[in-house]
C-alpha cells in the first residue's frame, strides 16, 4: 500500500481504497467471549448496549464537575485580602501582584501539561493533584500570615521580622500561591474537560461546557461572601471589618482538600474508547487517513505515532501476534491504548500547524490579560478612588461587592453565550476534528450567528469598561464602579467561556484537554504583563499622592486617576488588537471561512 503524503498533513491526499483488518485465525484467532463480539459492533452500536449505566455514569461526573468548578476558582478573590496584605505585611504594590502574578503564572503555565494527562489518563488523577496543591498552598499560606501578622506593625516595611527574615517569609508565600495557581489549574482542568469528553458530541455541547466554566466563575462570588460576612474581623463597635485572612484560607485548604478527593472518584470520562473510534471513522472518511497505518509492523517498538510504510497484514512482520502467544483481550487493550495515542497525538500535531490556532491564541491573551489585572487589583483600585484622608459613615463600596458583581455577571454571560451559541451558531456534520477538505457541510439552518461574532462582541463590552475606568468618570463615584464591574465581567466570562467552545467545535473533543492546554497557557503572560504594568503606574503615582502613615513612614498607598489611567488605556488597545487578530483567523488569508470550517 503506497501513501503519497503524511497521513495528516492537510490538504488533499490520495491513498490506495481501505483495506480491512484481517480477522483470519492466523493473525487474530477468532472471537471467544462476549466481549469480542461487542467489540465487533460499531461505536453507535456499542454506546447503544452500554447506554443505561453509561448515562448514571456521566450524570455522576457532570455533578462532580460542577462541585469542583464550583469551589476551584478561589483564587479569584484574591483582591479581598491582597490589600490587607499591603497594609498589615507592609507589602508594596509590586509584591502584592508578585503574589498574584505567581499564582496566575502557576494556574496557567502547567494547564498543557496538565490537559495532557487529562488526555491520557483521565481526570481523576488531575483531581487528586489538586487536592493535594491546595490544601498544602491555604494551609501553608495561613501559617505564614498568622506568624507575620502580630510581628509586623513594629518590624516596619519589611513586616515580617528584619531584612532576611521578610524575604524568606515573602518567597514561602510565594510558593504557597504558586501551589493555589497549580491547584487551580489542575481542579478546573479535570472538570471542564469531563464535561466537554462526555457532552461535546452532543448539541447542547456549549451549554454542557458553560455550565462548568460558568461555575467556576460562581466559585468567587460566594467565596467572597463567606469571607466577608461569615468569617471576617469584628470592629469595636459590632460591626464588620476586612476578612479574616488566616480563618479564611484555613476553610479554603480544608474545602478544596475534600472536593478534590470527590472528584478523584466522581470524575470519569464516559465511552472514551467510543470517541476515539469516531474519530478515526471521520478522518477515514475524510479521505485523509487510511486505517491501516493504525495496525503497521512494529509500532510498539518505534513508539506512539510512528507510522511505517509497507505491507501491514505480512505475517512475518514482528507486528502480527500470535493468538495462541497473547491474550484476545490483552491485544484489544493495547490495541485501544495505542489507537488513542495515535489519534491524540496526530490532532496534537494538526493543531499545532495550525497558523489560524496562533492568531487565535494570541487575540486570547491580549483579550484575557486585562481582565485578569483589573480583577487582582480591585482591591487597590477601589482605594484610589477616594482620598485617603476622607472618611465616610461605613463604607461607600468595597471588593467584596465588586468581586460579587464580577462573578454574577461572568456566571450570567458564560450560561446565556453556551445557550445562544446552542441555538443560533451554525452546527458542522463533522463533531471531531473539522478538515479543510474533507467535503463536509454544514447542516442548514435558517438563521445561524457565528460563535466568532458572539466572541467579538463580548471583547468590546470587555474594552468598553475598561475604558470607562481609564476616562476618570469613575474618580470620587466609588457607586459607579459597578457598572465598570459588570462590563468587565461580563465580557471576561464571554471570552472565556467561548474560547474553548470554539476549540471543541473547530478542533474536536478527543483532544480537548491538551489543546485547551496550550491556549489557556497565554493568559499567565497577560495577566503578569499587565499586571506589572499596573503595579508600575500605581507606584509612580504613589510617591506623588501617598500620605505618612501613623508611624511617618510612606504607605505606598496611592489616590487618583494618575495611580491607574494609564495602564487601563493600554489595556483596553489590547483588547481592540485582539479583536482584530481573532477576525483575522476566521476571515482573513486561509482563515477558516475561506477553509469551509464551520464555527
Amino acid at each position: 500500500m503506497s501513501h503519497d503524503t503524511s497521513p495528516l498533513e492537510g490538504g488533499a491526499t490520495t491513498t490506495t481504497p481501505l483495506l480491512p483488518r484481517p480477522t483470519t485465525p492466523s493473525t487474530l484467532g477468532p472471537p471467544s467471549s462476549s466481549a469480542a463480539s461487542l467489540r465487533s459492533l460499531s461505536p453507535s452500536a456499542r454506546r447503544g448496549q452500554r447506554a443505561p449505566k453509561n448515562g448514571a455514569t456521566r450524570n455522576i461526573s457532570f455533578a462532580s464537575a460542577v462541585l469542583s468548578s464550583l469551589c476551584a476558582g478561589s483564587i479569584t478573590v484574591f483582591s479581598l485580602y491582597g490589600h490587607i496584605f499591603q497594609e498589615r505585611l507592609h507589602y508594596s504594590q509590586f509584591q502584592v501582584n508578585g503574589l498574584a502574578s505567581a499564582a496566575s503564572i502557576a494556574m496557567y503555565i502547567p494547564v498543557s501539561l496538565l490537559g495532557y494527562m487529562c488526555d491520557r489518563v483521565g481526570p481523576a488523577p488531575l483531581s487528586l493533584l489538586s487536592a493535594i496543591f491546595f490544601g498544602g498552598g491555604y494551609g501553608l499560606a495561613a501559617g505564614l500570615y498568622k506568624r507575620a501578622v502580630p510581628r509586623a506593625p513594629a518590624l516596619g516595611e519589611d513586616g515580617i521580622g528584619g531584612e532576611v527574615d521578610g524575604r524568606l517569609a515573602y518567597a514561602a508565600m510565594v510558593v504557597a500561591f504558586v501551589a493555589i495557581g497549580v491547584g487551580t489549574c489542575a481542579m478546573y482542568m479535570s472538570a471542564v474537560a469531563t464535561c466537554a469528553k462526555n457532552f461535546g458530541r452532543g448539541k447542547h455541547r456549549g451549554l454542557a461546557l458553560a455550565v462548568p466554566i460558568a461555575a467556576f466563575g460562581l466559585s468567587g462570588m460566594w467565596q467572597s461572601q463567606i469571607g466577608s460576612r461569615l468569617l471576617c474581623e469584628k470592629l469595636p463597635d459590632g460591626s464588620r471589618g476586612d476578612v479574616d485572612v488566616f480563618r479564611f484560607f484555613l476553610f479554603l485548604a480544608i474545602l478544596l482538600f475534600i472536593v478534590g478527593v470527590i472528584g478523584t472518584f466522581g470524575l470519569k470520562i464516559v465511552g472514551e474508547q467510543d470517541l476515539i473510534d469516531e474519530a478515526v471513522e471521520e478522518l477515514e472518511r475524510s479521505g485523509i487517513l487510511d486505517s491501516s497505518a493504525l495496525f503497521t509492523p512494529g509500532r510498539t517498538e518505534r513508539g506512539y505515532g510512528a507510522i511505517e510504510q509497507g505491507n501491514p497484514f505480512d505475517e512475518d512482520s514482528a507486528g502480527i501476534l500470535d493468538p495462541s502467544s497473547k491474550d484476545p483481550d490483552d491485544e484489544e487493550a493495547e490495541e485501544a491504548r495505542f489507537k488513542k495515542q495515535w489519534v491524540l497525538n496526530a490532532e496534537t500535531r494538526r493543531f499545532l500547524t495550525d497558523h489560524t490556532m496562533w492568531c487565535f491564541a494570541v487575540g486570547f491573551f491580549l483579550m484575557i490579560g486585562p481582565g485578569e489585572a483589573f480583577i487582582n487589583n480591585l482591591g487597590t483600585v477601589i482605594k484610589t478612588l477616594y482620598p485617603p484622608t476622607l472618611h465616610f459613615v461605613g463604607q461607600p463600596t468595597s471588593a467584596a461587592t465588586h468581586v460579587s458583581i464580577i462573578g454574577l455577571t461572568s456566571t450570567a454571560v458564560r450560561l446565556l453565550t453556551g445557550t445562544l451559541t446552542d441555538l443560533l451558531a451554525p452546527t458542522p456534520q463533522a463533531t471531531h476534528i473539522q478538515l479543510t477538505s474533507s467535503g463536509l457541510l454544514p447542516r442548514r439552518q435558517r438563521f445561524a450567528v457565528s460563535r466568532v461574532t458572539f466572541l467579538l462582541f463580548f471583547a468590546v463590552v470587555l474594552s468598553l469598561g475598561l475604558v470607562g475606568l481609564a476616562s476618570g468618570v469613575i474618580q470620587n463615584h466609588g457607586e459607579r464602579l459597578s457598572v465598570v464591574s459588570g462590563l468587565i465581567g461580563a465580557g471576561y466570562g464571554a471570552v472565556f467561556s467561548l474560547t474553548p467552545i470554539i476549540i471543541t467545535v473547530i478542533w474536536g473533543v478527543e483532544n480537548f484537554a491538551t489543546n485547551w492546554g496550550i491556549v489557556a497557557m497565554f493568559p499567565a503572560l497577560g495577566a503578569t504583563m499587565w499586571g506589572m504594568l499596573y503595579s508600575a503606574v500605581y507606584q509612580a503615582g504613589a510617591k506623588k499622592s501617598s500620605t505618612p502613615d501613623q508611624g511617618g513612614e510612606d504607605n505606598n498607598l496611592c489616590y487618583g486617576t494618575e495611580c491607574y489611567a494609564p495602564a487601563f488605556w493600554a489595556m483596553a488597545v489590547s483588547v481592540w488588537l485582539a479583536c482584530g487578530l481573532v477576525l483575522f483567523a476566521w476571515k482573513g488569508k486561509n482563515g477558516w471561512a475561506q477553509r469551509g470550517i464551520v464555527v
